[in-house]
C-alpha cells in the first residue's frame, strides 16, 4: 500500500516525537495543492478532521473522485460519521467490502467573463473560463457594497427571476444543510437529484427557496440595472468579482464524491441531522396520567399544608 500525504506532514514537529514514525516517514509519498495530479494515483481516501476536510479532499479531484472514508475530528462533523476510538476494526471492515456509498454531487461552476469573451472574438484564445467544483454551494452576495444585489436568474436559458436582496445561494443536496438552511432553506438527502436555489435575505417576502431538476443549466449574471457588481465564493474558496457582463453557468457535473457510509445512507444522514442540527429535538409532552398524579399531589399537598396550619392555631 502507498500512502499519500501532504507534503505539510512531514515537517510537522508534533509527529517527531513519536519513535516510530520516522521509520513509516521514508516510505510516505507527497502531493501539492494545485501542481500534483493525483487522479490515476489514489484508489482510498481517508480524511481526518471535520467537514472542511472533507471539502478540501474534493477540491484535490477535480475529475473522478476515489472512496472517501471521513473520521470526526472536527467540532461540528456532518459529513464524517466515522468515530476515531476504533479506527483499525472500521478501516478493516470498509476494505473488506462492508459498507455502503452515498454519491454526493457536485456542481460544476465556470465563470464567463465579458473581457475573455470579447479577446475570443478577436482571435485571442489563450484566456479560458475558470472552472471550479463544489460539494456544497456556490454563493453570489454583493460583497462590500451597501447597495442591495440585482442578479438576473436563468434556467436552460429562459429568464426565471431577479434576485434583489444579499445574494443567492446554489447548493447541492449535501450542501442544502450547511449555509443554505441557514437562510431559511429545507434539507435535501444527498441522494436526492436536484439543485437548490435559495435567497439571502429576499428583498420580497414572497421569494422563497425552489428546487430544480439536476440536469438543468443555471445561468446567473450581474443586471444591467444593477448599482454595484457581485461577488462569487465556490465553497468559501477563490472569492472573485463578477463585473457587469460577466456570468456563472453551473450545472451538475458527472463526478460525484463516493463518500463511505458508516451505517448506511438513511441511518448516516438522520443520525447527523438529530446529532449535529438538534433536529426535532423538544422536550417531551408529559402523558396524562403523570398531569393526574402532578394533581393529586399538589392538591393533597395544599389540603395538608391548611391543615397544619389549622392545627397550629
Amino acid at each position: 500500500m502507498v500512502v499519500f500525504v501532504e507534503a505539510a506532514v512531514m515537517d510537522d514537529p508534533h509527529l517527531e516525537q513519536f519513535s516510530e514514525f520516522p521509520s513509516v516517514k521514508d516510505r510516505l509519498m507527497t502531493f501539492r495543492l494545485g501542481k500534483d495530479d493525483l487522479t490515476d494515483k489514489i484508489d482510498f481516501i481517508v480524511c481526518l478532521g471535520g467537514d472542511g476536510t472533507l471539502l478540501y479532499a474534493s477540491q484535490l479531484f477535480q475529475q473522478s473522485v476515489p472512496p472517501v472514508m471521513a473520521f470526526h475530528l472536527g467540532s461540528l462533523g456532518f459529513l464524517t460519521p466515522f468515530l476515531f476510538d476504533n479506527f483499525q476494526e472500521q478501516v478493516n471492515n470498509v476494505l473488506e467490502g462492508h459498507a455502503a456509498l452515498t454519491l454526493r454531487s457536485r456542481l460544476r461552476c465556470i465563470v464567463m467573463k465579458q473581457s475573455d469573451s470579447v479577446a475570443e472574438s478577436e482571435g485571442n484564445k489563450q484566456n479560458k473560463p475558470s472552472s471550479f467544483l463544489v460539494l456544497n454551494e456556490v454563493v453570489i452576495d454583493r460583497g462590500p457594497s451597501p447597495y442591495l444585489s440585482n442578479i438576473d436568474l436563468f434556467l436552460d436559458g429562459k429568464h426565471i427571476t431577479s434576485v434583489q436582496g444579499d445574494g443567492l445561494i446554489v447548493s447541492t443536496p449535501t450542501g442544502s444543510t450547511a449555509y443554505a438552511v441557514a437562510a431559511g432553506a429545507s434539507m435535501i438527502h444527498p441522494s436526492v437529484p436536484a439543485i437548490m436555489v435559495t435567497p439571502i435575505c429576499p428583498h420580497s417576502l414572497s421569494f422563497r427557496p425552489i428546487v430544480v431538476p439536476a440536469g438543468v443549466e443555471l445561468k446567473i449574471s450581474v443586471s444591467p440595472e444593477s448599482r454595484n457588481t457581485s461577488w462569487v465564493s465556490f465553497d468559501g474558496r477563490c472569492r472573485q468579482e463578477l463585473l457587469h457582463g460577466d456570468s456563472l453557468r453551473v450545472t451538475t457535473s458527472i463526478y460525484p464524491v463516493p463518500s463511505i457510509c458508516a451505517q448506511d445512507q438513511i441511518s448516516d444522514w438522520f443520525d447527523s441531522l438529530a446529532e449535529c442540527l438538534h433536529w426535532n429535538v423538544r422536550k417531551r409532552q408529559k402523558h396524562m396520567d403523570e398531569l393526574e398524579d402532578l394533581t393529586r399531589s399538589s392538591s393533597n399537598d395544599t389540603l395538608d399544608s391548611i391543615g397544619r396550619e389549622s392545627i397550629s392555631k
